[in-house]
């Protein structure tokens, strides 16, 4: 299972996107959960990185399916916006096939 959490402060501003594990929906290399949330995910800190002045850091690891962002600030209007279409396909690929395969879950800091 993949397990995305999104981490927001008291005032609902994004402050961190940690996602970890593998859908197990299918093989590797035919899993598309696995892909979906990948591609999503991958997409949107490629946009934010070249579309906007957030800045972030990022862990990453194959393996494990590891994909670990933390922004710098509170992430502003473009950023936020961004996350927030993540978040909707993301939710997209859960409620079509299941939490077996990836949970989305939200924490506040």
């Amino acid at each position: 299972m993949i397990k995305i959490t999104i981490y927001r402060n008291a005032d609902k501003q994004y402050v961190r996107l940690h996602c970890i594990g593998h859908a197990g929906f299918a093989r590797a290399g035919e899993d598309i959960v696995c892909a979906g949330v990948s591609a999503l995910v991958i997409n949107t800190l490629n946009a934010m990185e070249k579309l906007t002045d957030e800045t972030f850091e990022a862990d990453t690891d194959q393996t494990s399916g590891l994909i670990d962002v933390r922004f710098q600030t509170p992430v502003r209007h473009d950023g936020k916006l961004l996350l927030d279409t993540l978040v909707l396909g993301l939710q997209d690929i859960q409620n079509q096939y299941g939490t077996d395969y990836s949970l989305l879950t939200f924490k506040e800091v």
